[in-house]
């Protein structure tokens, strides 16, 4: 091997060396993005079902009547509907 084989040799060596100290270093970033990224999503959940549970007996007597609102118009759809039309 001539020396000019063996200089080129030695620096696509210490290229890959680089690229590898490189390549490293972004897998290692993904892992720690990924880690924050579902440690958020969890965050944001918990957040929303303790919220939710928190709230819920204010809310519970909002939604009955909401149900019942809901019942009382279908009665009087019923009677409407029940009315014999003059035609």
């Amino acid at each position: 091997m001539n020396p000019n084989e063996n200089d080129l040799l030695k620096k696509t060596y210490e290229l890959a060396e680089e690229n590898n100290h490189i390549l490293k270093g972004v897998r290692s970033s993904n892992r720690w993005s990924m880690f924050f990224l579902i440690t958020k999503w969890v965050v944001i959940i918990g957040v929303a079902v303790g919220a939710f549970y928190y709230i819920q007996p204010y809310v519970d007597p909002f939604f009955k009547a909401y149900q019942d609102i809901q019942n009382s118009f279908g009665r009087v759809k019923s009677v409407v509907n029940s009315i014999p039309k003059n035609n």
